[in-house]
């Protein structure tokens, strides 16, 4: 059988591909990339390339700065634009220290090591995640894009059936592309909010998913700039309708076996599955810092916009934090619980280990599920709340950084380099922006104090 750095070699040679763009990504869930020639392309493969980690966010002082991008030759694709009208090819890299070791500052390297726990307990990991997202006008050259509101380029509203709009070609040549490039899509639509569209990602391996996450970004970015169309996962880029999320669907597999499933139970939900779904509510407030990791993310948590705030658990309730979607009849491998908090800003790899993290917690300390927020939890009066036992998710990302700090969970699951990084740069985050004299503060105050 041919080895996967064989095939890529062979390809690159086959399709006379002549840049190969090295993809990392940073702490915060930046893509990086630099490119090489085929002629380098064996000698990264066996060897690595060097580069400065000093200049990247997250990863080496200047005194230890060099580290080596490991190409994995799975992650291998063409992509679907040309470089002077050559082809170019993408591959994914791993972090390495000059030693070999990997690399703590690396998030790919976080995610594989929760993976590793989890492979320990015997169970593979699932995610399927729906990426929301908003088109806006490109900013001309010389405008100040925070300056005003973007102007949205379609005003249709969820699942709208539209058919000569921009946006809409936009998301139906992107979700072909995907497809081209190997990257199967369940659903794309119109999503509730003017100018708001979605692509649904089938489900697959976690890694593979974090990688893919990735990608679909750019590959989003691209095909709106090639149009003059500005493409943002910022989680509230306008006030007064919805943000972007990203609903993540997690399962948890035994070989070919769904670990959450149990025909028996009334929800179809084995005690495994009730225990990493306490897991995760237990943790909540720890890993929304990660999940949730920018000023604006909390502009999307607030009551109102169809985002959760709440920490419960439900089958159809879509207020709740997990939902637990219903499975059709025989699809045993479906049974799968949904992660509502979650922005598609956030860097997936470090969202993925810290999900996962949090539901193996629940497994091994046994934690047992509270009871199901049947009611509208929206509706609930904060009295009414605290007596059902439900708490709300941390309200900025101060709030959340705070709880994450106290965490034993998350500093074991991102390791001390990432840990003491990530705290660092979110409190410089907030310092910034608690020091910003905002447009509401102008408009409320200037005139009336």
């Amino acid at each position: 059988m041919e080895r996967q750095a064989d095939y890529v070699l062979r390809t690159v040679e086959e399709r006379g591909v002549r840049f190969i763009q090295l993809w990392f990504t940073d702490v915060l869930g930046i893509a990086k990339t630099f490119s090489i020639t085929p002629a380098e392309l064996e000698n990264a493969l066996e060897e690595g390339m060097t580069f400065d980690g000093s200049a990247i966010d997250g990863f080496s002082r200047v005194q230890e700065s060099d580290v080596l991008a490991h190409p994995d030759p799975k992650t291998f694709q063409l992509l679907p634009y040309l470089e002077n009208g050559q082809p170019v090819a993408r591959v994914v890299c791993d972090i390495a220290n000059l030693d070999g070791t990997p690399f703590e500052g690396d998030p790919r390297h976080v995610l594989r090591r929760a993976l590793v726990k989890a492979r320990e307990h015997g169970f593979s990991f699932y995610c399927a995640p729906e990426l929301e997202f908003f088109y806006f006008p490109l900013p001309k050259p010389g405008d100040d894009a925070g300056s005003r509101p973007p102007e949205p380029l379609d005003h249709g509203s969820y699942f709208e059936l539209t058919t000569a709009d921009k946006a809409t070609e936009l998301r139906r040549r992107t979700v072909i592309t995907l497809e081209d490039m190997g990257i199967p899509v369940e659903y794309s639509q119109h999503e509730d909010a003017p100018s708001q569209h979605e692509i649904d990602l089938r489900y697959t391996d976690a890694l593979t998913m974090a990688d893919t996450v990735m990608t679909v970004r750019q590959v989003v970015k691209e095909i709106a700039a090639s149009k003059d169309v500005l493409a943002t996962f910022m989680p509230k880029p306008l006030a007064g309708v919805q943000g972007s999320g990203m609903h993540t669907h997690l399962s948890l597999f035994d070989g070919d076996t769904n670990a959450f499933h149990d025909e028996a139970d009334e929800y179809h939900l084995s005690e495994i599955g009730r225990r990493f779904i306490a897991g995760m509510l237990h943790h909540a407030h720890e890993i929304t810092a990660v999940t949730n990791q920018w000023v604006n993310s909390y502009k999307r948590l607030i009551v109102g916009y169809e985002a959760p705030t709440y920490v419960s658990w439900a089958r159809n309730n879509r207020s709740a934090l997990i939902r637990v979607p219903p499975t059709k009849r025989g699809k045993k491998e479906s049974t799968r619980i949904e992660y509502r908090a979650a922005d598609s800003a956030a860097n997936p790899y470090l969202a993925f280990a810290v999900m996962l993290a949090a539901g193996l917690a629940g497994i091994d300390r046994g934690y047992e599920l509270p009871h199901e927020a049947a009611a509208n939890l929206y509706a609930l009066t904060t009295e009414e709340r605290l007596a059902e036992g439900i708490e709300s998710l941390p309200g900025s990302l101060s709030d959340a950084i705070r709880t994450m700090e106290n965490s034993e969970l998350m500093a074991e699951t991102l390791g001390e380099h990432v840990f003491e990084w990530f705290i660092r740069n979110k409190r410089a985050e907030w310092a910034d922006y608690k020091a910003e004299v905002t447009p509401f503060e102008l408009r409320r105050y200037l005139t009336s104090l």
